[in-house]
């Protein structure tokens, strides 16, 4: 079956914005998508007929603790959790991992081993290099492989050792968009004893994620990368969690998931959240599936790779045919499915802030930068305080969105080349 396009692009109202009669193209999606209708509905609808704090006896105190725990459920099933007990929802994925960093470092001690990767976002990365300072702990650094543009397996077992309490990973990459082989590598750290900590917030909007079968510890995402509100989500796998002391207040809850979840929640937001992911479901039962919620999202993410794929080829393709122009990232057909959406490049002696504020003015929508991706920019070679152009495709996005995309960076960049000669 079609993925239907243009059913999917009429439940996000921003995609039929204009500004001075010029269309938008969205292409900043790996920052954060749009989202449909049915988000902003959930979100004005808690507001405005359960909008109280939890505890009490009261109608909307009663509606919004539904509201939470149906949050809490439709992640569960997002992620496929044993529980919702198993589901952390926080302000953000760097807020939840400086949080759960500080928890797992009251069970570490001077000496002990972290290995983190230059492959992360830096919200994977600095929380964990902090601690390591507080705490005394020994930092190893895994790097990814410029030829495959993967992290090896190889590479982390050399780096493991008796004392290796954690590993951050990354599952894809914001700037490179690179998959991981994140079970493999969770396979082989889990046999050295070490707990695994997996950052998912690119690959989340891009493919099915199954916690269990990945066999980590803990895995992290951000709703506002797949059409949902600003939100994180921490999954931990109940057995771990339960034998932790977070930082809290004396008087708040030790039940879980409420004593990692600090102050009053986002309750409006946790509404818009299950809204996101009920989204994934519909558009599942859509192609046909109408089993549980988590088959529908199954669905929903077979036939939203199956569309996206040839889009990100068909970007990598028309970008690789200009001439001094660098992809980095896999640019194989064969292997567009080890690689989410997310297209980045530099070009030889134009700066890429030029070429972005010039297709900007466009109303093309994408970033120029390190995007956080600082442990990449770095190995690369790449000056941080200039990055890469960066490219993000959201299975809203379209072929003709794309080709005009390319027209505008083609002649964008011969212009700037005209303008330096």
């Amino acid at each position: 079956m079609d993925f239907p396009i243009d059913a999917v692009r009429e439940k996000f109202p921003a995609l039929s914005l204009t500004d001075k009669g010029s269309r938008r193209i969205y292409l900043d999606n790996p920052a954060g998508t749009q989202v449909p209708q049915a988000v902003a509905d959930a979100v004005s609808r808690c507001l405005l007929t359960a909008n109280a704090n939890l505890g009490g006896f009261f109608e909307t105190t009663i509606a919004a603790q539904q509201i939470v725990d149906d949050a809490h459920a439709a992640m569960a099933d997002f992620l496929a959790a044993a529980s919702p007990q198993e589901i952390i929802i926080g302000a953000n994925m760097t807020t939840l991992t400086y949080h759960m960093s500080r928890t797992l470092g009251r069970t570490m001690k001077p000496g002990d081993e972290i290995i983190l990767t230059r492959m992360d976002h830096e919200g994977n990365v600095s929380p964990w290099l902090q601690l390591a300072e507080d705490l005394g702990l020994v930092v190893r650094w895994l790097p990814f492989d410029e030829q495959s543009w993967q992290i090896e397996e190889a590479a982390l077992a050399t780096l493991l050792t008796d004392r290796t309490r954690l590993v951050a990973l990354n599952y894809a990459s914001n700037l490179t968009g690179s998959i991981n082989r994140v079970k493999a590598l969770t396979g082989i750290a889990k046999q050295a004893g070490a707990l695994v900590y997996v950052d998912a917030v690119q690959f989340a909007p891009h493919g099915l994620i199954d916690v269990r079968d990945i066999g980590c510890d803990f895995l992290i995402c951000s709703a506002y990368k797949f059409f949902g509100p600003h939100l994180g989500i921490l999954w931990g796998r109940l057995d771990v969690i339960d034998a932790l002391k977070p930082y809290k207040c004396r008087c708040s809850s030790n039940a879980l998931p409420e004593r990692f979840e600090l102050g009053t929640p986002q309750i409006e937001l946790m509404a818009g959240l299950t809204a996101a992911v009920d989204y994934f479901a519909e558009l599942g039962a859509a192609a046909g599936d109408g089993g549980s919620r988590r088959a529908r999202i199954a669905k929903a993410f077979e036939r939203s790779i199956a569309y996206e794929n040839p889009l990100a080829q068909r970007l990598i393709d028309g970008l690789a045919a200009i001439s001094s122009l660098t992809i980095h990232g896999i640019t194989d057909p064969a292997r567009v499915g080890e690689r989410v959406p997310t297209v980045s490049f530099t070009v030889d002696g134009i700066v890429p802030e030029t070429i972005v504020r010039q297709m900007n003015a466009e109303n093309i929508f994408l970033w120029s930068g390190h995007n956080y991706a600082w442990e990449i920019v770095h190995q690369l070679g790449i000056p941080p305080e200039q990055g890469v152009v960066r490219i993000g495709i959201a299975h809203y996005n379209t072929a003709a969105e794309i080709d005009e995309t390319l027209e505008s960076v083609h002649r964008v960049i011969a212009m700037l080349r005209q303008e330096r000669s």
